[in-house]
């Protein structure tokens, strides 16, 4: 059994942490015409700069892909590899499968098209999760036109819910956040500006 971290393993179990970052690498990148994670910003491709920001905010790190061979070569940090089961699902379907494999009290969820994460600004969020309720599920950005789930923290216990939520089928993170306990976290110009994804040429 895998149980030590190195850039080359497929995570079957790990010990309980207070934090966890799941990063999505399965996307089909469609609209920008080419595989974003591999996409060099700056000289760092973007799956791996995504990989940077979660480890200096202290997290265990978790990447879920259905492609764990294309982007083993380009990650240098220590991780663990998910092996995705259903990919193309959408993202609220990998985040239940993350939910189920990781044994942390919260989780990071992270898309790896975000080039300007800005660690201080994570860490900053971070720190209010030992402030949050016990009933509260997820802290999430909230811009006036709706939650940022792809750069918010949720229990890993939300997964019953979560399931229940695909199984009726939907599919929406926006639609699950609805009907969840969650605590919103104010998005302000720099706050604005980090929680930048490209999904286009257009947006690089």
């Amino acid at each position: 059994m895998l149980n030590s971290f190195s850039h080359s393993t497929l995570h079957t179990a790990h010990s309980r942490v207070p934090l966890a970052a799941l990063i999505l690498a399965g996307g089909k990148s469609s609209r920008m015409g080419k595989d974003k994670a591999l996409i060099v910003w700056e000289g760092i491709p973007m799956l791996q700069r995504v990989c940077n920001v979660a480890v200096e905010c202290g997290a265990v790190v978790y990447i879920l892909t259905p492609w764990v061979e294309r982007y083993q070569g380009i990650v240098k940090q220590k991780c663990f590899w998910l092996l995705e089961t259903q990919p193309h699902q959408g993202p609220l379907v990998a985040l239940a499968q993350g939910l189920a494999a990781i044994s942390a009290e919260w989780v990071l969820l992270l898309a790896c098209d975000m080039p300007l994460l800005q660690v201080d600004i994570l860490k900053g969020w971070v720190q209010q999760l030992s402030e949050v309720s016990e009933e509260i599920l997820a802290v999430v950005p909230l811009h006036s036109f709706g939650w940022e789930p792809l750069c918010g923290f949720y229990r890993t216990r939300a997964q019953e819910d979560l399931q229940d939520f695909i199984a009726q089928g939907g599919r929406s993170l926006q639609h699950w956040l609805a009907r969840l306990p969650v605590k919103p976290l104010s998005v302000g110009t720099k706050e604005a500006q980090m929680l930048h994804n490209c999904n286009t040429p257009e947006d690089l």
